[in-house]
């Protein structure tokens, strides 16, 4: 019985995990440039999107988010796939978000999430921590971690939503 119980309640669980996030959570961030963005209302004109958490001091999310900027354009024009990459660097570090994305020549959407809030609404404990988001805004892809060759499962997962 106890077993049985177990089982039922595991079910739940994983069922509330892979529909916990219907839709984005709405958090007030700020992009590099000061604009406000509501995160609930991140999209990509009805096509996934990737969203990207990382630190300036995190070297596998630089290194994720490298191998990608070095595919990006190809994404772009296959697919229309839009990354966005949220910074957890707190208030202090903030300030060297911008220059590092410059000079890597990201063309990301890049938001500032200085106090973790959006971090977690989207139960991220680990970074770099990568979401796929489908063309309606809900979650289809939730991964921590990076190694070498990983972004390709990214990609993988955007052309089997846009069922290709």
């Amino acid at each position: 019985m106890k077993t049985k119980s177990f089982l039922i309640a595991l079910l739940l669980l994983c069922s509330f995990a892979t529909t916990a996030f219907a839709q984005l959570p709405s958090v007030k961030l700020k992009d590099i440039n000061g604009k406000v963005v509501d995160t609930a209302t991140l999209s990509n004109d009805g096509k996934p999107f990737i969203i990207s958490f990382f630190a300036t001091w995190c070297k596998p999310c630089n290194r994720e988010l490298k191998a990608i900027h070095e595919l990006y354009p190809e994404w772009q024009e296959e697919t229309g796939v839009r990354v966005i990459a949220i910074s957890i660097d707190e208030a202090q570090n903030a300030q060297k978000v911008k220059p590092m994305v410059d000079a890597a020549g990201w063309e990301y959407q890049v938001l500032l999430d200085p106090n973790s809030d959006f971090r977690r609404a989207m139960g991220v404990n680990l970074i770099p921590h990568v979401f796929v988001i489908d063309g309606e805004g809900k979650v289809a892809e939730s991964r921590s971690g990076y190694t070498d060759g990983g972004e390709l499962h990214l990609i993988e997962k955007v052309r089997e939503l846009l069922g290709e």
